[in-house]
Formats: C-alpha cells, sequence, structure tokens
C-alpha cells in the first residue's frame, strides 16, 4: 500500500504547472503508488482570478480538471489534487471555495473536500498580511473517503492549527490523513513541523503534507519541507525545498499496535461526544477496496 507526497513550487502559469504535475505524478506511479497528493494551489499558485478560474472548470471550459482526470487514468492513480478554486456545486456563481478533490484510478472524482479553516493572518514577512477569505468562502463538511491505501480523512494547510478537525477524522475512522499546504517561510519555519508532528501523533495516523516549497516571484517564498509522518510522529520522509515525490508505505500491523498500546480514542474524554456543528460526509463512491500488500 504504497503512496506519494509531492513538492511543488508553482508559479503563476497554469499550463507550466500542470505540466510539472504531470511529470511528479509520473515519477510516483513509477515508484509504485498507488495513490499521491499534490500541494496546496498546485496549479494556480499566487492567482487572484479564483473565481473566473472555479467558474470555468465547473463549467467544463478549464484545463485543470480534465488534466487530472486523464493523468489518473494514464498513471492508474489515485489523486488528492491539492486544492482548485472551486464554487459549491449547487451555486456555480458564487464564491468559490479552496477545494481538494479526490480521483479514483478511472479519473472519477470521488470526494470533495472544501476548506473549512481560512488563513487571515498578519506574518512578518514581505507580504506581511493574507486574507484568504477575500478570495475564498468557507467549507461546511468534514470530509473522509475509502481509498487503496486505507480510510483517508481529508485537510488543507491552515487546518492545521484546530486540532478538532482530526479529532473528528480520526472519530470517523481515519487511517491516513492529507495535508497539502503552502506555508509561508515564516510560519513554516516556527510551527509546520510541529504541526504536523503533533496531527499525526494525536490522531495515530499517517500524515501526508505535501507542500509548496521554494521562490514563487515577487518576493514570495514558501517553506516547504513536505513530509510522510507515520502514526508514532516519526517523519518517514522530508524534503527541504523543490520539486521533489517522496513515497512512504502503510504498516498497517504496526499502526494497529499503536492504538492498541495507547488507546487515545477510547481515552478521550472533552472531544469525543462533543458537536462542532459541521456534518460528517463520506463519499458515495462505493467500491471493494482491495489493499495489496
Amino acid at each position: 500500500m504504497t503512496f506519494a507526497v509531492i513538492q511543488m513550487a508553482s508559479g503563476p502559469q497554469l499550463d507550466a504547472n500542470l505540466s510539472e504535475a504531470r511529470r511528479l505524478l509520473e515519477q510516483a506511479a513509477e515508484r509504485g503508488a498507488q495513490l499521491a497528493v499534490l500541494p496546496e494551489n498546485f496549479a494556480t499558485f499566487g492567482r487572484r482570478d479564483c473565481a473566473e478560474l472555479g467558474r470555468a472548470e465547473a463549467d467544463g471550459r478549464g484545463p485543470v480538471l480534465p488534466a487530472l482526470k486523464q493523468a489518473a487514468r494514464d498513471l492508474n492513480l489515485w489523486l488528492v489534487a491539492g486544492t482548485l478554486p472551486l464554487p459549491p456545486a449547487d451555486a456555480p456563481q458564487a464564491k468559490p471555495r479552496a477545494c481538494s478533490l479526490v480521483f479514483d484510478e478511472q479519473g472519477e472524482i470521488v470526494a470533495r473536500y472544501d476548506k473549512l479553516h481560512l488563513f487571515d493572518a498578519d506574518v512578518n514577512d514581505t507580504r506581511a498580511r493574507y486574507r484568504e477569505s477575500d478570495d475564498y468562502a468557507h467549507g461546511q463538511q468534514v470530509v473522509l473517503v475509502d481509498t487503496p491505501v486505507g480510510r483517508m480523512g481529508l485537510s488543507v494547510c491552515y487546518d492545521l492549527r484546530f486540532p478538532e478537525l482530526y479529532a473528528r477524522l480520526r472519530e470517523q475512522g481515519a487511517e491516513l490523513i492529507s495535508a497539502p499546504s503552502a506555508f509561508t517561510g515564516v510560519t513554516g519555519q516556527a510551527h509546520w513541523e510541529i504541526l504536523i508532528r503533533a496531527r499525526a501523533i494525536e490522531t495515530q495516523c499517517y500524515l501526508l503534507a505535501a507542500a509548496q516549497g521554494g521562490e514563487h516571484g515577487q518576493g514570495r517564498e514558501t517553506w516547504g519541507q513536505a513530509a510522510i509522518v507515520d502514526p508514532w510522529g516519526r517523519m518517514l520522509a522530508q524534503q527541504a525545498k523543490g520539486p521533489a515525490v517522496l513515497t512512504g508505505r502503510v504498516d498497517a500491523a504496526e499502526q494497529a499496535s499503536i492504538r492498541a498500546r495507547m488507546p487515545v480514542l477510547e481515552h478521550r474524554r472533552f472531544l469525543r461526544r462533543a458537536r462542532c456543528g459541521l456534518q460528517v460526509m463520506w463519499s458515495e463512491h462505493e467500491r471493494d477496496v482491495k489493499h495489496s500488500q
């Protein structure tokens, strides 16, 4: 049960980003991955025309969704497509959401997660002020999906600072959690590794932390350090900067042992019965998922 985590340093040119994503996905498939996670904003990093791009994709006029579907089919690979700006399915003219889509190996979309927590913060870097809510609306649902490498909970970047989401994913049976991200250099240096290790430790899940990592022009720099963290909090693989493909394998027996020896889910007292006002949504995709050894 091999998976891949991808790091990119995307620029403003959509076609170039799609070409680079395809190249890295091909590497992931060559290394035996059954599922690959792309970083946040892998195709649209730094673009401010999110609403227009999202409407084009939703209307079937954009290049990103067809490219992803083709890649999944060609490479026989499940994809977690970082994030794309997409409007709600029932309101195509509404403000887009930072949407993480999951494609199966047939190129079918089997799950959609709209980022719950938006990055509105002041940071001591060249940009200084980030207001993600200017371009995006908040998501409303917690999302999990069964994949060939295990039951996966979906999250994105700034979500990492809100452990109650990850507690809910674990309660709903998550074995792996995807976290496509684009941390700033300042916040990444201070908090990235701490956050991804903490979320893995407290959920006893594999944390698949895809990332943007490098220079993006116009003074923008992302922290990188894409990583795979195991359920004990160990960093199994990490890449500092630049494009990369990291691969890992699920050790189901070890994960079960960790959970049995320290049954934190059973010990939880504050959040286990809590209601956070969010609907938990399972993908409607129905299939017998075969776990290869």
